[in-house]
C-alpha cells in the first residue's frame, strides 16, 4: 500500500509541476490585445485557463491526500526503532582521584625575612 501511494505521489508531483508550468502568466493577456497570437493556442481562443485551473485543483487535492496518507502510514508502522536495536555504548568509570598531598606540601613557603633595613 505504501509503495502504491509513494508511486502515485511522485506521479502527481510531476503532473502538478507540469500543469503549473503550462499555465500562462498574468501578463500574457495583454499581448493578445495588441495582436499577439494567443488565439492560436492549443486550448482555443480563451486559453487553457479554465481547463488547467481545474486540473491544478484536482492534482493539488490528490497531492494533499497522498501526503496525509503517507504521513499517517509512516507514523503508525509497527516495528522496532533503529535506536532500540543498537546496544548501549560501553561506559568507562572515571579514574580514581589522586591521593591527597601531605600537609607539609600544602603549607605555603614563607618568604625569608628582610634583615637589611636602611
Amino acid at each position: 500500500m505504501a509503495l502504491f501511494l509513494t508511486t502515485l505521489h511522485v506521479v502527481v508531483c510531476i503532473a502538478l509541476i507540469l500543469i503549473v508550468l503550462f499555465q500562462t502568466g498574468k501578463g500574457a493577456d495583454m499581448g493578445a490585445a495588441f495582436g499577439g497570437g494567443s488565439s492560436n493556442t492549443l486550448f482555443g481562443s480563451t486559453g487553457g485557463a479554465t481547463f488547467l485551473g481545474k486540473m491544478t485543483t484536482v492534482a493539488a487535492v490528490i497531492f494533499m491526500i497522498t501526503s496525509l496518507s503517507l504521513g499517517y502510514i509512516s507514523s503508525h508502522q509497527g516495528g522496532d526503532s533503529v535506536i532500540m536495536k543498537s546496544k548501549a555504548p560501553v561506559t568507562q568509570e572515571a579514574p580514581a582521584a589522586p591521593a591527597a598531598p601531605a600537609a607539609a606540601e600544602k603549607a605555603p613557603a614563607t618568604a625569608p625575612a628582610a634583615t637589611d633595613k636602611k
